[in-house]
């Protein structure tokens, strides 16, 4: 097959025209360089005080607490009010409270954990609010690029807050920290006002009942979908590690390698340095592995710097395996995040997350409280801990069910897609009966909602063919617009790759239930994939007329819309132009449905 070349997209940087973008951008990168000074300065502050790693601890779990004590109840509040108003309020808050640092220390040490919690808990309320109010202004388009730039900015940003902060603490007075830290906080809400951002219309029910229907409605679809399911049950090992080996980091650093503090400041800055490399890197290879793949190798990859880091000796050395560990943490967080994005319907991502991010907190929380071990115990033996357990997360990542692909499978669904026929194959075809759409409802039970004239009209319409492992179903670029569902069997979604290698990009593994050729349906545009039988299946094909009279009941609606504008994100760049109206669509009819049954965020 011979792949035409494509014409190369508009600069990332081209977002920066967006006067909106630009001046939220520069404000986040100001205010999170203040945070960083905060964050940084506090540990050292504690740990000069009190000589204790246990101390250091408790500082960072006042950060994280009030994720769990108000984290949920502030997502209903972002959704009722004017996120505008709301960030410039918790910025301005935020720089009063960091203010009172100094002075309010000179009486008691305790004002400084009271004043992280208040300042933390106002943070969870910034938060969700900046992530919201992106896409209102940035268009579709710009926000691939919008949301890259962001998180590049923010790893940046952090890495010379840290920088500074261990500067101050070692060569003047660590009270300008928080001064600093305060005049970043105005700053950014300056830039936020000065922004246009759209005023939101508010319609959801909001109140703590709720906030406890969000809850449990994340945790169904977490615990229902394998991928989210594993996921969760690997990184319950990783964030308990992740809150030990963290909160040992500054300990460790003064006391194993005898650094000073503004060594630690440089280690905790090449770390974030390494993870905007890493992220960079992953931006062209990313498509090459699984998300699952991605997370054992980079859990593995971090286990192993972090056995090397326990057996430091000197601090430069130190320093650049952190800077090697933050490399390899950015394709684990970057695989995770996709595999969520991916994974969770679009409607339910905002729930999804916020069961995900409490727990996570948690164990954090319970990792950071595991780290006053170091006290009783030689902080290298309590740190090399931490690092094992993230070494028998990716172990398990590699095989737990969902999450786990043995590479062999992998690159057999490549190799079929690489050796598929280049015509679709002609498959023998039947009338569809009334027993294959019985079996269809009871793999995909939204379909049950059919009334009788709609499922006659499917059975005079669809068909039921069979296809051998290894033939092709449908083709990139076909124009032709059936919906096929999958009754038995497997199949593999891919595209190629634009390059002299004959590569491939798996988009997705395709079992009984789900379903494809949705998006050639709702739009008219050739295929957007390749799609090969990888084992023998029976299929029902639906003529997308009739399949668009199926978008009448709401259940059906939001379903083939989410799947097919979460589609849209994995397609081939190429893609996105000529499909970008469809995924505005779909975002528009999601909200419109979101919007008239009341739905509950």
């Amino acid at each position: 097959m011979t792949i035409s070349a494509v014409s190369r997209g508009p600069s990332p940087f081209a977002v920066f025209r967006n006067r909106n973008f630009a001046l939220l951008w520069i404000g986040q990168v100001v205010e999170t360089i203040g945070a960083s000074l905060t964050s940084l300065a506090a540990s050292i502050l504690v740990y000069r005080l009190t000589g204790s790693a246990a101390s250091v601890g408790v500082m960072l779990m006042a950060t994280a607490a009030p994720t769990i004590l108000v984290g949920l109840l502030a997502g209903v509040v972002v959704d009722r009010y004017d996120r505008k108003r709301i960030m410039v309020a918790a910025d301005l808050s935020r720089a009063a409270l960091v203010f009172l640092i100094p002075s309010l220390l000179q009486h008691n040490i305790a004002w400084l954990y009271i004043i992280v919690v208040l300042s933390s808990a106002v943070t969870q309320f910034f938060d969700p609010a900046h992530e919201a109010v992106l896409p209102e202004i940035a268009s579709d388009e710009e926000l691939a690029a919008a949301n890259s730039l962001m998180a590049i900015s923010s790893f940046g940003a952090t890495a010379i807050g840290f920088a500074a902060s261990g500067l101050i603490a070692s060569q003047m007075s660590i009270e300008w920290a928080f001064y600093l830290n305060a005049f970043a906080y105005v700053f950014s809400a300056a830039m936020i006002l000065a922004a246009r951002i759209p005023a939101l219309n508010v319609t959801a029910e909001s109140g703590l009942a709720a906030v406890g229907r969000n809850l449990r409605a994340g945790a169904k679809v977490l615990l229902a979908t394998p991928m989210l399911k594993s996921l969760f049950v690997v990184f319950a090992i990783v964030f308990v590690a992740f809150g030990l080996s963290n909160t040992l980091l500054l300990p460790f650093a003064l006391k194993a390698l005898g650094a000073t503090e503004f060594e630690y400041g440089v280690q905790e800055a090449v770390t974030s340095v390494g993870f905007v490399i890493g992220s960079l890197w992953m931006a062209s290879v990313s498509d090459r592995l699984r998300e699952g793949q991605w997370i054992a190798l980079g859990l593995i990859g971090m286990a192993l710097a972090g056995v090397g880091y326990s057996s430091m000796r000197a601090v430069i050395p130190a320093i650049a395996v952190v800077a090697v560990s933050g490399f390899i943490n950015a394709p684990l967080s970057i695989a995770r995040s996709l595999a969520i994005q991916r994974y969770t319907p679009r409607e339910m991502r905002g729930r999804v997350n916020s069961a995900f991010f409490v727990c996570r907190d948690v164990l954090f929380l319970l990792g950071m409280a595991a780290a006053g071990l170091a006290d009783v115990f030689p902080i290298r033996l309590v740190y090399l801990s931490g690092a094992l357990m993230l070494l028998v997360a990716g172990i398990w990542a590699l095989v737990i069910p969902g999450l786990g692909q043995p590479a062999a499978e992998w690159k057999h669904a490549l190799d079929l897609l690489r050796r598929a026929p280049a015509a679709v194959g002609q498959l023998v075809a039947r009338p569809a009966a009334l027993a294959d759409f019985d079996a269809l409802i009871a793999l995909l039970p939204a379909l049950g909602t059919l009334g009788g004239e709609e499922r006659r009209a499917l059975l005079s319409s669809a068909e039921v063919s069979q296809a051998p492992a290894g033939a092709t179903i449908v083709r990139h670029g076909d124009t032709a617009d059936e919906v096929y569902f999958l009754l038995a069997g497997k199949a593999v979604a891919g595209v190629a790759t634009p390059d002299a290698a004959g590569g491939y990009r798996s988009l997705s593994s395709l079992a009984p239930g789900d379903f494809f050729g949705e998006i050639a349906a709702l739009s008219g545009e050739p295929r957007t994939a390749n799609v090969v039988a990888e084992e023998t299946g029976t299929l029902l094909s639906v003529p997308a007329a009739t399949f668009r009279t199926w978008l009448g009941h709401a259940d059906l609606r939001r379903l083939f819309l989410a799947t097919a504008a979460e589609r849209l994100g994995r397609t081939h760049q190429a893609d996105w132009p000529r499909l970008a109206g469809l995924d505005q669509q779909a975002l528009r009819e999601l909200r419109e449905q979101r919007a008239g049954e009341g739905d509950q965020r």
